[in-house]
């Protein structure tokens, strides 16, 4: 059985499908696979979105769903840190702020207030602090 649903974790909407194979439960969520435990009929949240204990993230901010970014937050050059707002999008009539993945200094910048994205298209380019 799979099934696809809209989550919003923290006001950040996925795209999450859904499997079960006998009592063992995943969800995927851009393109990274989770084990769920289900108590009931309710799924529970994957823990992290973070993929198998890698320390790395990626600095490239977009989006799982096409949309209209309403307004940039950030501009090149400018210092953010995990979780900061870097952009808002407006999709299915909901405005949605985007977040900063890593800590680190936007280095580009691919959108506009006003422009129609795509899902999945870098948006915003972050370079990670360095470990001192």
């Amino acid at each position: 059985m799979s099934e696809k649903r809209r989550v919003t974790v923290d006001g950040e909407t996925f795209e999450v499908e859904l499997s079960q194979d006998g009592d063992r439960w995943t969800a995927t969520i851009d393109g990274h696979t989770f084990e769920v435990q289900v108590e009931g009929n309710e799924v529970a949240a994957p823990r992290q979105r973070r993929t198998g204990g890698r320390k790395s993230k990626s600095g490239n901010v977009s989006t799982t769903i096409p949309g209209k970014v309403v307004t940039v937050e950030v501009t090149v050059g400018q210092s953010v840190r995990e979780g900061d707002v870097v952009l808002v999008l407006e999709a299915m009539k909901m405005q949605n702020e985007v977040a900063a993945p890593i800590s680190g200094t936007v280095t580009e910048i691919n959108c506009a207030a006003g422009d129609n994205v795509q899902a999945n298209v870098s948006l915003v380019v972050i370079e990670a602090e360095r470990d001192e």
